[in-house]
């Protein structure tokens, strides 16, 4: 493990040389890609000459402590700091995900539950949206088809950072994980006897992509227009400005009718079957590479649900992990940061294990 260090703090070396180089930052895109290469670097190039430092004054410590009993205790602290550090040097050198620094489409759809079910979409969507202005994210709503009660059928929303994001930060990084079924148990405002009931909601996350990872060809769309409605059907535009893009080789289907005009529906609609294509093409490649797939990211109709908002008990469950809190009004409020690392710190664990 140690070894790879080596050649990592030599392209490190490298990356340092060349982002000096004026003459590279004519060219943005390559510009762009050598300091996302540094930023992943410095932090393992960063732990691993702690990592060595703190060995060289382990040994200074034991050679002092032969001569002074007082320098034993030193030397306890610095051996659990440098294991501390060899943890540390071990998960940052699991590989990563590719896609951890993109941004993402989020979408959440009703499922199971009728209006309930739409009323706890949308407050899932605010949950998100809460959450992104915490973290500092921008969001925009592509598109979303409201319930007549003010919930919604299904929404699809785009996230992404302000700038650089710290490795491990991005918005794909922490998002991923939300993938999957969300399931309620409440008292709705539609029952009268104050019974609790259960729904559901499925939300799905998929890194945004850029047009140059997805190729799209004409020929394999099929794009239907149609008028925009609002909730209950009333009609909210005279003319055919929604727009469905179904993808006839994989049968994916995107729509959005948010857009005033054909044609930005057209885009936004691409903008979200780009996105679902690469991530079928990701999925795709790992099955044939026999990699089980570690991020959370689930299709909605799966029936295994990933987390539970418990109202009465202002409980929120995560089963994949076993994180439990009791502060769900605080985590639909946008304080999600606990309950995401719980899988991050999971992830992670299971990516070491599987790696040593």
């Amino acid at each position: 493990m140690f070894e790879a260090v080596e050649e990592l703090i030599g392209e490190h070396a490298d990356l340092e040389k060349r982002l000096a180089d004026p003459a590279v930052h004519a060219d943005q895109r390559e510009a762009m890609r050598l300091s996302k290469r540094y930023a992943e670097l410095t932090p393992i190039v960063g732990t691993y000459r702690s990592w060595k430092q703190t060995g060289e004054d382990v040994d200074t410590a034991r050679e002092l402590a032969q001569v002074d009993p007082d320098f034993a205790d030193e030397v306890k602290e610095l051996d659990a700091r440098r294991e501390e550090l060899t943890d540390k040097l071990r998960l940052l050198l699991v590989p990563r995900d590719p896609s951890d620094d993109k941004d993402v489409i989020l979408e959440v759809k009703a499922g199971e539950g009728g209006e309930e079910s739409a009323l706890f979409a949308g407050d899932l969507l605010r949950m998100y949206l809460r959450y992104a202005e915490r973290v500092g994210w921008k969001t925009e709503i592509i598109d979303a088809n409201e319930s007549d009660l003010g919930g919604y059928k299904d929404v699809q929303v785009a996230v992404k950072a302000k700038g650089g994001a710290e490795p491990g930060q991005g918005v794909w990084a922490r998002l991923k994980y939300e993938g999957g079924v969300h399931r309620v148990q409440r008292v709705p405002a539609t029952e009268s006897q104050g019974r609790i009931h259960t729904s559901a909601a499925g939300v799905l996350v998929t890194p945004e992509a850029e047009e140059v990872e997805v190729e799209i060809i004409q020929n394999d769309l099929r794009i239907d227009v149609y008028r925009s409605s609002g909730p209950g059907g009333q009609s909210v535009n005279t003319t055919d400005s929604a727009v469905r893009i179904t993808h006839l080789p994989t049968g994916i289907v995107v729509s959005c009718q948010n857009e005033k005009s054909q044609l930005q529906n057209k885009e936004q609609a691409l903008r979200i079957l780009r996105s679902r294509l690469l991530a079928a093409a990701q999925e795709e490649a790992e099955r044939e590479a026999s990699d089980a797939r570690r991020s959370q990211v689930r299709t909605v109709d799966r029936s295994e649900r990933i987390r539970t908002y418990n109202f009465p008990e202002n409980r929120i469950s995560d089963h994949r992990v076993g994180f439990k809190a009791y502060n769900l009004d605080q985590v639909l409020d946008g304080e999600l940061d606990p309950v995401i690392q719980a899988c991050v710190d999971a992830d992670a664990a299971a990516k070491l294990a599987a790696a040593q």
